[in-house]
C-alpha cells in the first residue's frame, strides 16, 4: 500500500509539473545573456544559503491550503521578508530580489512538487524579471529559466505581478 501511495505520488507530481508546461521548442532555460541564473543555483539559495521552510508564509494563508491549479491539491508558500512585506502593504509588485517557494502537496498531504519563482533585475522585463523553476521534492531540477507553460499560465494574472496566492495590489 505504502508502494503504491509513493509511486502515484511521483506520477501525480509528474502530471502536475507538465500539466503547467508547455515545452515549446524543448529550450526551457534562460536565453544566453540572462544564463548567470540557474535552477541549480536558485535551489542552493533556498536550501543551503537560507532554508526556506524557515521563512514567512505568504500572507493570508496557512499551510496545506486547497488549490484547483496545477502545483497540487495542497500547497504551502513560502516568501522572503522583502515580498512579504511588499504584499501586506499592497504594492501590487513585489521587488528585485523576492523569492516565492511554492510546496505542492498531493491530498494526503505528500509533497509532489516545490516551484520557484525569483525576481532577478533585468533577467526578463517583458515579464516582471521573473526566473521559474519546479523542482521535484528531492531537489531534481524539472524547469527553469523563462518557462512558456509557467508564464502563459501566470500571464492571466500579470497586472498582479504573475502572482495567483492572493492580490498584492
Amino acid at each position: 500500500m505504502k508502494k503504491t501511495i509513493i509511486v502515484l505520488a511521483i506520477l501525480l507530481s509528474m502530471f502536475l509539473v507538465i500539466g503547467c508546461t508547455d515545452y515549446g521548442n524543448g529550450d526551457e532555460t534562460a536565453q544566453e545573456d540572462t544564463a548567470s541564473v540557474t535552477g541549480a543555483d536558485v535551489y542552493s539559495m533556498i536550501t543551503e544559503d537560507s532554508d526556506y521552510r524557515q521563512w514567512d508564509l505568504w500572507p493570508g494563508a496557512g499551510e496545506f491550503y486547497e488549490s484547483s491549479g496545477a502545483h497540487g491539491e495542497l500547497l504551502t508558500t513560502y516568501v522572503t521578508e522583502d515580498a512579504k512585506i511588499a504584499i501586506e502593504n499592497s504594492e501590487g509588485v513585489l521587488p528585485e530580489g523576492s523569492i516565492v517557494v511554492k510546496e505542492g502537496y498531493t491530498s494526503d498531504r505528500q509533497l509532489s512538487n516545490i516551484v520557484v519563482m525569483y525576481k532577478v533585475e533585468g533577467y526578463d522585463p517583458e515579464h516582471n524579471d521573473w526566473f521559474w523553476a519546479s523542482y521535484s521534492p528531492e531537489g531534481e531540477v524539472l524547469v527553469e529559466g523563462q518557462v512558456d507553460g509557467c508564464i502563459n499560465c501566470h500571464n492571466s494574472v500579470k497586472g498582479n505581478d504573475y502572482i495567483f496566492t492572493s492580490d498584492i495590489g
